[in-house]
């Protein structure tokens, strides 16, 4: 059929039904198991995968080994094909949801770095100008992000980043000023604003690992560009506020985006930050897809 086909300018085309069948014999470990997952015969995928390189006129993968493995041009294919078949699959969703009249709510991830309230504050003016869309927001960890994406299960990722990640569409929304959060007992709970020389002494809370976040090779960056290096803990406490890790910490600061005053009845205190350092917050989702309400939050954030 016509619809099985998504046209790519010119004579090419791919056939999606061929190209889910394609994208399970790269993820599943034999032949017999990806032809499971599709429900055809060994055969039949077998077929329709020479087929698929046949029509695109090159080698998909690799069969001199014990095991079929990705050619070059088997892993582009592979890297495109997961965000065109979520995209289509989300069409499908929203022309049904659609012709019944009930849409499912837009589902918004969001990073721990970033509050509830935060996510409220960026989403409210879209609210008034994307209809009357329900939306979810719901924390999601940042390992999950992609996944969660291209499964469907959420339509928008908001974290604090710049890169985009392979197979997802991103815009950079918003900046967020930084301030500093420390115990009511610390040292510099009594100042009222704080400079990053101040900080020197004074280990610094992080929520992950060096390399293993932007967040945290964001702050730790802008320790060193401020001359010194900082003396990095890792919160043992994840998901929770930012602001809480100074809590169970007491000699700790840690970076926040709350605005300045007590925090947590008063256990803690968020102090500004001069010159305040901007953090970016950045917007997530699967290419090949429309969204009205997506368009309405880059819109009032841009």
């Amino acid at each position: 059929m016509a619809d099985d086909h998504l046209s790519l300018g010119g004579n090419d085309a791919l056939d999606t039904r061929r190209l889910r069948q394609f994208v399970a014999v790269a993820e599943e470990p034999t032949l017999a198991a990806a032809a499971a997952k599709v429900f055809v015969t060994q055969q039949a995928l077998s077929a329709a995968i020479r087929t698929l390189e046949r029509d695109l006129g090159v080698e998909l993968f690799d069969r001199s080994r014990r095991h079929l493995e990705l050619t070059p041009a088997g892993r582009a294919l592979y890297v495109g094909a997961r965000p065109l078949l979520s995209g289509t699959s989300a069409l499908a969703r929203d022309v049904k949801q659609v012709a019944a009249g009930a849409r499912q709510p837009f589902v918004i991830g969001h990073s721990p770095a970033l509050s509830g309230a935060e996510v409220y504050a960026l989403i409210e003016s879209a609210l008034d100008h994307g209809g009357d869309r329900s939306v979810t927001a719901r924390q999601v960890f940042p390992d999950d992000f992609r996944d969660a994406l291209l499964s469907g299960s959420l339509d928008l990722i908001l974290r604090r980043g710049v890169s985009t990640p392979p197979e997802l569409a991103s815009a950079i929304i918003t900046y967020h000023r930084l301030r500093i959060a420390v115990s009511s007992r610390h040292p510099l709970a009594g100042r009222a604003q704080l400079t990053m020389t101040d900080l020197t002494p004074h280990p610094i809370m992080v929520w992950a690992p060096e390399h293993q976040s932007f967040y945290t090779d964001f702050l730790i960056s802008h320790c060193r560009r401020s001359g010194f290096e900082p003396r990095v803990r890792v919160n043992p406490i994840q998901g929770t506020p930012p602001s809480t890790a100074v809590l169970r910490d007491g000699d700790a600061c840690a970076f926040v985006t709350d605005e300045a005053g007590p925090v947590h009845g008063g256990r803690a205190v968020v102090v500004d930050l001069t010159p305040a350092p901007l953090v970016p917050v950045q917007a997530l989702w699967i290419p090949h897809t429309e969204s009205d309400f997506r368009m309405a939050l880059l819109q009032m954030e841009a």
